[in-house]
């Protein structure tokens, strides 16, 4: 199945830790979740696609997701669909900010709910390296704070899930040390090594969520339908995955 779904309510798309909605020209661009918000508008779906700041804490980005919504003209509920470090900044908007009343369900893609073993690996390393640089720019970095063990156990307990809104969530699985990016080379077998099978970032564990999770073949931006420009033979179309996402949200009536 690859044809998507029509759903009655809005949706919501939230991007991750260096994420952006849409970069370039309006005929040119590309969006962050590839391909698919125009898949999803041409099937007759309403659909939006957040900002936020690409560095910043979960509470403020969570802030800017609850200021969009909000906003939004229909004033009706929305769906949302987040990735990454995106699925904590709903569930803090949805838990801490009152935005449950506005929002029917949230599914969540490679979103480290209970953090990363390779941020705490980088909060010690990398992080205490390009800090200062950050500081220079004056650009926000208490996202990477964020996103350790430690703290996503501290950010579980005392973010609720709300009662009324209905949870999802999709993982990501590699096969470990077998065809990774670069960029996945260091983190993949770092996360391996203390939490097990992971998308390059996040682990499955740590990425399941809400009332069922499924967990998909690729790495953690191929949940956003990018292709691995390293594995030049592979094919990534997330397309018919997006299309069952949608159509058990439709199945259940909404």
């Amino acid at each position: 199945m690859s044809e998507l779904p029509r759903l009655r309510a809005p949706i919501v798309l939230v991007h991750g830790l260096f994420g952006f909605s849409r970069l370039g020209l309006k005929s040119m661009g590309v969006d962050y979740f590839r391909l698919l918000p125009p898949a999803m508008r041409e099937a007759g779906n309403e659909v939006v696609q957040a900002k936020l700041s690409p560095t910043a804490g979960v509470a403020r980005r969570a802030e800017q997701l609850r200021d969009l919504v909000l906003a939004l003209p229909t004033g009706e509920p929305v769906h949302l669909i987040a990735h990454s470090m995106g699925g904590l900044d709903a569930r803090y908007a949805i838990s801490r900010l009152g935005l449950a009343e506005r929002v029917l369900t949230l599914t969540t893609l490679g979103t480290p709910h209970r953090g990363s073993s390779f941020a705490d690996w980088a909060s010690s390393r990398l992080v205490r390296l390009f800090a200062p640089v950050f500081d220079h720019l004056g650009l926000p970095r208490a996202a990477f704070d964020d996103l350790t063990t430690e703290a996503c156990e501290r950010f579980n307990e005392e973010t609720p899930d709300a009662p009324n809104v209905r949870y999802f969530s999709v993982a990501g699985r590699v096969p470990h040390r077998k065809g990774l990016r670069p960029d996945w080379a260091i983190s993949e077998p770092i996360i391996y090594r203390a939490e097990g099978v992971n998308d390059g970032l996040v682990a499955t564990s740590s990425a399941a969520w809400g009332e069922s999770c499924e967990v998909w073949d690729g790495d953690h931006l191929s949940l956003v339908n990018w292709p691995n420009p390293f594995l030049p033979k592979e094919v990534v179309n997330r397309l018919p995955a997006y299309a069952g996402l949608l159509g058990r949200l439709r199945d259940e009536g909404y």
